[in-house]
């Protein structure tokens, strides 16, 4: 391999995008505490954040988005800040539906809706529907989302089919259960973000970030922008994925 061809592969290493990306957005409560200010206000600075990777992750090819919005353990914060986040919610749908429509963004809210208040139900039906046709990037919004609900609710529909005879139990597989998740018809996560300094999944996505990479961001979530996006990107895109192979077989495969 000549200087070019090597410079060449450098450029394209940096410029790799990771086909799905998945993010746990930490920080919101801390940021308002630093200013003083209650956690609500952290929470609506998060959301113009929001905003931003989502038009970063569309412009730059990204298939792929899922945010961890409200997970299954946040029943347990105060009542009103939970209160607040569903409004919040509410508000981002409605105004947020023409910007999707305009970036040819396609809205899913994946994880237990029934336990919202049916009109945030209603809401969300609305918005999925209004970009149910958008191509471009699919955005997934985690909202009272368990990784290990995730995989509860996989297994029982699998178990239903056991029992009903269309399943042996020996038939069962990897992508027998695979099929059963929330996103089993996207890529799993390449690239896993979170932000705020802690170094945890926090019972996201865990059977599909099996081979993620990780990225720890410092920043909090409502200062993380396209810029910072990009430092994940290309972070990620210095990395080797092997997938159980060794290095030699990964360059191998290259050079084909």
């Amino acid at each position: 391999m000549g200087a070019n061809d090597a410079e060449s592969e450098d450029q394209s290493q940096m410029t790799r995008i990771p086909r799905h990306v998945a993010i746990i957005m930490d920080g919101n409560g801390r940021w308002a505490k630093n200013r003083n200010s209650p956690r609500h206000v952290g929470h609506r600075a998060g959301a113009d954040s929001v905003r931003t990777v989502v038009e970063a992750c569309a412009k730059k090819g990204v298939e792929a988005l899922t945010l961890f919005a409200f997970s299954s353990e946040n029943w347990k914060r105060p009542k009103k800040e939970v209160g607040l986040l569903f409004d919040l919610f509410m508000i981002a749908l409605q105004r947020d539906v023409k910007r999707l429509k305009k970036n040819n963004v396609c809205l899913r809210v994946i994880g237990e809706r029934t336990a919202f208040p049916e009109k945030l139900q209603e809401h969300i039906h609305m918005a999925e529907e209004a970009t149910a046709e958008n191509s471009g990037l699919m955005l997934q919004i985690a909202a009272n989302y368990g990784g290990r609900w995730d995989i509860t609710q996989a297994t029982k529909r699998v178990a239903e089919k056991v029992k009903s005879g269309d399943l042996q139990p020996d038939e069962i597989t990897e992508a027998t259960i695979n099929a059963e998740l929330s996103f089993a018809d996207l890529p799993d996560p390449d690239l896993f973000i979170r932000t705020g300094g802690e170094q945890r999944i926090s019972n996201f996505v865990l059977w599909q970030m099996a081979y993620s990479e990780f990225y720890f961001s410092e920043q909090l979530w409502p200062d993380f922008d396209a810029a910072a996006l990009d430092l994940a990107i290309q972070e990620f895109s210095q990395r080797e994925r092997r997938f159980g192979k060794t290095s030699e077989q990964i360059r191998a495969i290259k050079n084909q």
